[in-house]
């Protein structure tokens, strides 16, 4: 059997369940939350139906990230806003999608031919030290919580921060209890290795890494160490590869750190880009749309100039397929997913520009030998997993009342 044969019947069986998309942030900095055009095509995100379709997405972690800097009480409102988006994208388009919940609901959505919607909350900060907040999150349907994003909590380690408490505090442990004791996953992409190894020591149920890659491959202070990897074959969870260009590949990681340098000489903005508002009652979302557009940050003609001499290096399939391969040869087999956090970042590896791209990973890693039960482990099979025995470690969950 050819590999695009292979991936056509893997794909049949098991479609991709994917643990990190930011549409619904694109959805609020571009649209104003709107939800139009979909069905068609937006080109200008990674990220419609016809393209999950043609990727042969199943099931979606959609992430309602909201950034680590904004205090914390606006983050919980800002966090609500973005699971109301994800509640809106499904509303608009039922034929399409299908909020879950449970590993059943997954199966039942991809069964009728839908795509299995779940949500994670990208960031400790979004629970402002509260677990009534958390609670509140498990009745709306949210799947996992990320301990920490790019900012330390006042109760973990960031990996890109200074640390703080060592990893987790009693208060961490206690926040991971309680996730344990809802049937939420941990979700470890971000944390610091401190963070990492205190969460898998402290957890009950499986944690993920839901979009993180290989640290061994690309020393990205963002990747998962093999040491780590080990702690989570025992403790059965998964880590869910991503296709962050700067995570996959040194060269990236390098050019992205020497742009982010000149832009700090330049005197300019560390990120061309600033979080929107949301809509007002009342306000139409075309009309903050245009609002939005019209903000943009047009390109300093300075940095242009820099760019232009210095052009990002590009990612290769391939390379994408080496983490995918590592994470496997140490976590096992058992242990690895997909996280290609789209519509979170500006761009991704040319072979996996957008949501359609799945197939071709699955083809590259096809020709270098795996067996259609090992990529059906890699699209979905293994985080179905995963969700249903945390599903059955949780002590009360609040969700399958709703």
């Amino acid at each position: 059997m050819n590999a695009a044969a292979l991936v056509e019947r893997v794909l049949a069986a098991m479609p991709v369940i994917d643990g990190h998309n930011d549409l619904p942030t694109a959805l609020r900095a571009r649209t104003g939350y709107g939800v139009d055009g979909l069905r068609d095509g937006r080109p200008e995100l990674h990220t419609d139906i016809p393209r999950l379709r043609a990727g042969g997405v199943g099931g979606q972690f959609w992430s309602v990230y909201v950034p680590s800097n904004l205090p914390e009480p606006d983050a919980v409102v800002a966090t609500l806003e973005q699971i109301d988006a994800v509640y809106r994208l499904a509303a608009a388009y039922p034929e399409t999608f299908a909020i879950a919940r449970t590993a059943a609901e997954v199966r039942r959505a991809i069964q009728s031919g839908q795509i299995a919607s779940l949500i994670g909350v990208e960031g400790g900060h979004s629970l402002a030290r509260s677990l009534g907040v958390l609670r509140s999150y498990a009745r709306l349907g949210v799947r996992y919580v990320t301990l920490t994003h790019n900012d330390n909590t006042a109760w973990a380690d960031s990996a890109t921060d200074e640390p703080t408490v060592g990893g987790l505090s009693d208060e961490g442990r206690a926040i991971v209890a309680e996730l344990n004791r809802l049937g939420i996953l941990v979700d470890l992409s971000h944390v610091a290795a401190t963070t990492q190894r205190a969460a898998l020591e402290a957890s009950n149920a499986p944690v993920i890494f839901s979009h993180s890659s290989a640290r061994a491959v690309n020393d990205h202070p963002r990747n998962v160490a093999d040491a780590e990897l080990h702690l989570l074959k025992a403790n059965g969870g998964v880590v869910q590869i991503t296709f962050v260009p700067a995570f996959v590949s040194a060269d990236v990681a390098t050019w992205t750190a020497a742009a982010g340098a000149e832009r700090r000489r330049l005197g300019l903005p560390a990120e061309p880009w600033t979080w929107p508002r949301a809509p007002r009652p009342g306000e139409p979302s075309s009309s903050l749309a245009a609002e939005q557009a019209a903000a943009s940050y047009p390109l300093d003609a300075r940095f242009a100039r820099w760019l232009a001499a210095n052009p990002r290096p590009e990612v290769t399939l391939a390379q994408v397929a080496d983490h995918v391969e590592h994470a496997r040869d140490v976590a096992g087999i058992d242990h690895i997913g997909l996280g290609g956090d789209y519509d979170g970042v500006d761009r991704q590896p040319a072979e996996l520009s957008d949501v359609s791209g799945y197939p071709r990973l699955l083809a590259e890693l096809a020709a270098r030998g795996w067996s259609a039960a090992d990529l059906e482990a890699l699209t979905g099979r293994n985080i179905l997993r995963v969700l249903r025995d945390a599903e059955d470690a949780a002590e009360n969950p609040l969700w399958p009342a709703l």
